[in-house]
């Protein structure tokens, strides 16, 4: 999808440097993707006490699947 954004070009340039990609649709969809990963994992541990996730095979394989759509 196609999509005009304005963004700060300091926060841009940082966004940049820090995922060392090589274009600007990958540092934004990296950052997006991790953005996203660190709020399911939030909401994931604000749970804690009520459900039993140690030994999840399913949240592995998010992980997982997550880590490499980061990595293409």
């Amino acid at each position: 999808m196609r999509t005009t954004l304005n963004i700060d070009d300091r926060l841009f340039q940082d966004v940049l440097s820090i995922t060392k990609a090589k274009s600007k649709t990958e540092a934004v969809r990296t950052a997006l993707t991790e953005f996203l990963r660190m709020k399911r994992k939030e909401k994931i541990l604000a749970m804690r006490g009520r459900v039993d996730i140690r030994g999840s095979e399913k949240l592995r394989e998010e992980e997982q699947r997550e880590y490499e759509e980061i990595q293409q």
